[in-house]
């Protein structure tokens, strides 16, 4: 059991801390509002520190968007330093796609990839606008755990809030910040499929299964949990860069 408290003071100071240390450069946190658990979360703590904070709603091709727009109109309603968009990409996926199928790369995970990527581009469009930091709304067991973001999509950050908090612990904040017990119960789903698959259906096992076998050696899904990670490790590693030794340089 965390203290919610003492955590929430913390990472609020942090990002506050970041932010000053930028000598003002930086004055605003941008943040993609999805409707889940961690977006809520991660919005919420940056409305706390004063900064002004801009929520996107970017919906593709979404058949609801009804939880993020709730919880935008929650803070709203909170703090006084809240700037909140919807911007609709749903035409500028289409084309995207339209021009892909022309050619044959018509990928179906590389069209759901390019949503979160097209979502990506429009955050640092805001944030290059507005002198403003992109804020990352992954956790460790979903990002840093079997990796399940998307390759500069999702994981395109500039800094990351929550990405040492588990998936329970940020239930736990989200319960002591009264985030929406809708949001809350959700099922996670990273919303970038037609037929609306969820997380657990995507990969094989529920967060709570995989938080599990992250810290426990002996739990039944531990080998399940390894295999996950090893096929997305390649995300959470440094570009690998050939180097070249001098000898070979002069020779």
């Amino acid at each position: 059991m965390i203290n919610n408290r003492r955590v929430i003071d913390h990472i609020v100071n942090w990002l506050k801390q970041y932010v000053e240390g930028t000598n003002g450069k930086i004055n605003s946190l941008v943040v993609g509002v999805s409707g889940g658990i961690d977006s809520a979360v991660t919005s919420t703590l940056c409305a706390m520190t004063g900064i002004k904070t801009i929520l996107l709603k970017l919906p593709i091709k979404s058949s609801s968007m009804s939880l993020s727009v709730s919880h935008c109109k929650f803070l709203e309603n909170k703090f006084n330093n809240i700037k909140n968009y919807e911007i609709d990409l749903t035409n500028v996926f289409n084309l995207f796609q339209s021009s892909c199928v022309d050619f044959g790369f018509d990928s179906e995970i590389g069209f759901a990839n390019t949503k979160a990527r097209i979502r990506m581009i429009m955050l640092y469009q805001v944030a290059s606008s507005s002198n403003g930091l992109v804020v990352g709304t992954g956790n460790k067991v979903e990002d840093f755990g079997v990796g399940f973001f998307t390759k500069y999509g999702d994981g395109g950050v500039d800094i990351s809030p929550i990405a040492d908090l588990t998936k329970s612990e940020v239930k736990s904040i989200a319960q002591e910040l009264k985030i929406s017990k809708e949001i809350i119960m959700a099922e996670p789903t990273d919303g970038l499929w037609d037929d609306n698959r969820n997380d657990q259906e995507q990969l094989g096992l529920s967060y709570e299964e995989i938080e599990k076998a992250m810290l426990d050696i002996y739990c039944i899904n531990r080998k399940k949990y390894l295999d996950i990670r090893k096929d997305n490790i390649h995300k959470m590693n440094a570009i690998p860069v050939c180097i070249i030794d001098e000898k070979i340089k002069s020779s």
